[in-house]
Parts: C-alpha cells; sequence; structure tokens
C-alpha cells in the first residue's frame, strides 16, 4: 500500500493541475519580462526576435497539453493498480460442495503441495466456522494462531477428522491446502450443540456447520 500511495501520490490530477497552474504563472511572469525586454530594440535579427516571442506564446498550450496527457496517465496507471488479481478472484469464487455417503459435504478451493496427513499425527489448521446461515461462530485467523491437535483420534469432531484424512469418497487434505466443509449434525455437534449457557447456545443443537479449513502441516 504504501507503494501505491506514493504512485497514487506522484501523479493524482488535483496536485498536476495545481502544479501546472504554478508553473503556468511562473512562465506568464517570465513571459512578461522577456516580453519587455524584446520590446526594445536588439541588435539581433528580427527573425530571431519573432522566433523568440513564438515559442512564449505556444508553451500555454504546451503545458496544457502536458496535464490531458499526465491526467491520461494516472487513471491508466490506477486501471493497473487497482486490478484484482486472478488468485485472489479464483479462491474467492463460488466453491460447488461435494457430497460424501457419510453426509460430509466438501470442496477444494486450493489443493495442496505438501504431505497428507496421517492419523495420530499432530498437525496445525487455521479455520473459519460459520453456522448455515453464515454467521461466525469461531475463527483461529482472528486469534492470529492455528489450531493444533491430534488428527483422527478423537480430539476434535467427527467431521474435522474425516474431512482432513479422507475416506469415504473423500480425498484427503494436502498441506498448503484449502477446503470447505460442511458437516450435518450427526458429525458436529449433534443435539447437544456447544457453547451452551443461559438457554442459549453459540452452535445450537442440530446445527448444520460450514468450515473453511487450511492445512498447514505437521506441527
Amino acid at each position: 500500500m504504501s507503494s501505491l500511495a506514493s504512485s497514487l501520490g506522484t501523479c493524482n490530477p488535483r496536485k498536476l493541475r495545481t502544479q501546472n497552474i504554478l508553473l503556468q504563472r511562473d512562465v506568464t511572469t517570465s513571459e512578461t519580462s522577456r516580453v519587455k525586454i524584446l520590446s526594445h530594440p536588439q541588435r539581433r535579427s528580427s527573425s530571431s526576435s519573432s522566433g523568440q516571442v513564438l515559442q512564449l506564446n505556444e508553451n500555454p498550450n504546451l503545458l496544457k497539453r502536458r496535464e490531458a496527457i499526465g491526467f491520461g496517465f494516472c487513471l491508466g496507471l490506477l486501471d493497473v493498480l487497482l486490478a484484482p488479481q486472478p488468485t485472489q478472484a479464483a479462491e474467492g469464487a463460488t466453491c460447488e460442495l461435494t457430497v460424501s455417503p457419510s453426509g460430509l459435504a466438501f470442496c477444494d478451493k486450493v489443493v495442496g503441495y505438501g504431505p497428507e496427513a496421517v492419523q495420530g499425527q499432530l498437525i496445525r489448521a487455521h479455520y473459519v466456522g460459520k453456522l448455515e446461515n453464515g454467521k461466525v461462530f469461531d475463527s483461529s485467523y482472528n486469534r492470529g494462531k492455528p489450531l493444533t491437535f491430534r488428527v483422527g483420534v478423537g480430539e476434535v469432531i467427527k467431521g474435522w477428522d474425516q474431512g482432513i484424512l479422507g475416506g469415504d469418497g473423500i480425498p484427503p487434505m494436502l498441506a498448503g491446502g484449502k477446503r470447505t466443509l460442511k458437516l450435518p449434525p450427526e458429525l458436529a455437534y449433534g443435539v447437544r450443540g456447544a457453547g451452551c449457557r443461559g438457554g442459549s447456545c453459540i452452535i445450537p443443537p442440530d446445527s448444520v456447520l460450514l468450515f473453511d479449513v487450511e492445512f498447514i502441516g505437521k506441527a
């Protein structure tokens, strides 16, 4: 952003216009003094004097053309700098979920490049958990620290173990991969819900949950 701000600052149309106005004023002052000098008899030839006066008369138009070119360059630069990156657009695109026989649905937003997790292995993963209505109930990104746990041994809900290790028609996640998981209640918190206190629950009973999981790798 600092480079963008710097780039935009150097071609701000308002600033550019102001600088050109000031420049025109300086040229006007210079023109006045030079015209006064040229109005006196000169030893130089008349053709040379007329040539200098002609150049002075052309300067304001030249400045206006430069201002228009500079403004057009600013607009072009903004289009390039603010254009969305293809990778960001692809990652943010709607993901079509595939439903497995267990009821767990998944979609790979980014296929990983590293090794897959092994049952019982201590791994790290970032995640965002949402209710079916889109409300976020938990996020490791907000805490600034990934979740560390042993996968496949019941330390997390069943949908997580299956969604990361694979099985039942679901391919295993690879390190560096990002996957969306849609968990039915029986693979999440079931009829109990979670975070319940005083008659209200953060995750109500029988909730379908959505998780955006980023498998970082082994811990």
